[in-house]
């Protein structure tokens, strides 16, 4: 359906869906009653991110103590034929598989069948010799170096064949030197596990975890599967031009919503293709948070920050983020750009959003909703930031920041998510907001040539090619070898004039 045309910051309005709010009792009679304010704040939080970007259908749950806190459901399931989003609707949680998948690996390690620490070669024979080496803790990290298998021609088509191409890839990087999100990473590990379990392959890992935390209505599948009470996955077709990879920054064309039909072949089973209910996923949380799925020490493993070569900590433990909260600590996963589930362990507080929009981004929500049952929680960094300025508008960035900073004396902001951060309010058509952040991110790290080469892309793509040229170049005054910033770089001024 096509939409009214966009503003000058195209954020797209569902108009057919009205903001439905509800409590959701039936699925868990025992739920604690709430007091009003949280339960009335995450209504109307929600509710400003729902009309903001045009997000269908959402479900939230909150755990606290180990317990259900909250659960409530908003707007449609379907668009098409309006019904709504309930406790039993199905949503696609994509790459959350991954946390399931690093449970499934540490609990063989905690059996003393799995040896996270040992290359991969020690597990599977008939691999390439450069790939031998890569440490299971690396795959399970993203810093293996392997070529990613998602790239080669024939993934949907022959898998078989896609095997044997990106077998015939060289690395992309010494193994343990840097982060690069790879879905081969998981391929490997799938074929690992299976093959001590004695299963096929393929098959999926998770099965054990399901029934452990009673996840009755979570199950396997894609656009092809037949799910009962499953949402579609909806996406926004944004208006414009395309210009450096995203959508101009304003647009006369209206803003369409699509459904996104994703195929998730066997292979993949260990990096995405579960579908879930809000009330299972509170419940697998609750599991995990309690010591029903694993001891102790080995969640204590599990959420540990893999280390780089040279010793820096990066943002991933076993298939879950670490990212810091002040002190503490939010460990989960995303998905698809439309469910978040993070578990923040010294607060007791857990919180799930399911969408049915790509491009929704709940995991810039999550902070939020946690704060609000977790009252140890001090929010600084990127999150503090973000809430601010989602209340206050992204022209405040700076007095934002200078606020945080002075709450927080000593707190070092985030290059990688404050990046990532921007990228995705770009992937959104919110043009201008990426452009104040990236640009708030280039501030602080002026010697950073990733800095420099986003706010060139954001400044170019909100129609700045003066400003987009100048941090183009100093990109590559950083960073001789950054070939994108130098492509760009002679689109802008021309071969040779750089």
């Amino acid at each position: 359906m096509t939409l009214m045309p966009a503003s000058a910051r195209p954020r797209p309005v569902l108009a057919i869906v009205g903001f439905v709010a509800g409590v959701v009792v039936a699925a868990f009679a025992a739920a604690a009653e709430q007091p009003d304010r949280q339960a009335v704040e995450v209504d109307r939080y929600l509710g400003v991110q729902m009309k903001r970007l045009g997000i269908p259908g959402m479900a939230v749950a909150v755990v606290k103590d180990g317990q259900l806190a909250l659960i409530r459901t908003y707007g449609n399931a379907s668009v098409e034929f309006g019904i709504p989003v309930s406790a039993d609707t199905a949503f696609a949680i994509n790459s959350i598989t991954k946390a399931f998948t690093g449970v499934a690996a540490m609990r063989l390690a905690e059996q003393g069948r799995l040896d996270l620490s040992a290359p991969v070669g020690r597990y599977l024979a008939d691999l390439p010799e450069a790939w031998r080496k890569v440490t299971l803790r690396q795959l399970l990290s993203h810093m293996s170096g392997l070529p990613d298998m998602m790239r080669a021609p024939t993934v949907e088509t022959d898998v078989a064949v896609a095997w044997a191409w990106v077998q015939a890839q060289p690395l992309r990087f010494l193994p343990g030197a840097r982060f690069d999100y790879c879905q081969t990473n998981y391929t490997l590990i799938q074929r690992i596990v299976n093959q001590i379990e004695g299963r096929p392959l393929e098959a999926p890992l998770a099965e054990e975890q399901l029934r452990m935390a009673a996840m009755s209505r979570t199950v396997y599948g894609d656009a092809t599967t037949v799910i009962p009470g499953k949402a579609p996955t909806y996406r926004w077709a944004l208006g414009g031009p395309m210009i450096a990879g995203y959508r101009a920054a304003a647009s006369t064309i209206p803003s369409t919503l699509t459904v996104s039909a994703e195929r998730f072949l066997p292979f993949r089973r260990a990096s995405s293709g579960l579908n879930s209910t809000i009330g299972d996923m509170a419940r697998w949380l609750m599991a995990v948070e309690n010591g029903r799925l694993l001891k102790a020490d080995s969640l204590a493993t599990l959420w540990a920050p893999a280390a780089f070569n040279d010793g820096r900590l990066g943002q991933w433990g076993l298939g879950w983020q670490v990212l810091t909260r002040g002190t503490h600590r939010a460990v989960g996963m995303t998905g698809g750009g439309r469910a978040a589930a993070y578990l923040y362990p010294e607060d007791k507080v857990g919180v799930v959003i399911l969408t049915n929009l790509a491009g929704a981004f709940p995991e810039d929500m999550v902070d939020k909703i946690a704060s609000l049952y977790a009252s140890g929680l001090d929010l600084s960094g990127v999150p503090a930031l973000r809430i601010a300025l989602e209340e206050q508008g992204y022209d405040q960035v700076a007095a934002a920041a200078d606020s945080i900073e002075r709450a927080h004396p000593g707190m070092a902001w985030p290059e990688l998510e404050l990046n990532d951060w921007g990228y995705r309010l770009l992937s959104t058509g919110r043009a201008r907001d990426a452009l104040a952040v990236l640009r708030f991110v280039a501030e602080r790290f002026p010697d950073s040539a990733n800095a420099h080469d986003s706010l060139a892309q954001a400044s170019l793509v909100n129609g700045d090619k003066e400003m987009a040229t100048l941090h183009y170049r100093r990109a590559l005054a950083l960073d001789p070898s950054n070939s994108g910033a130098a492509r760009h770089l002679a689109e802008l001024v021309g071969p040779g004039k750089s």
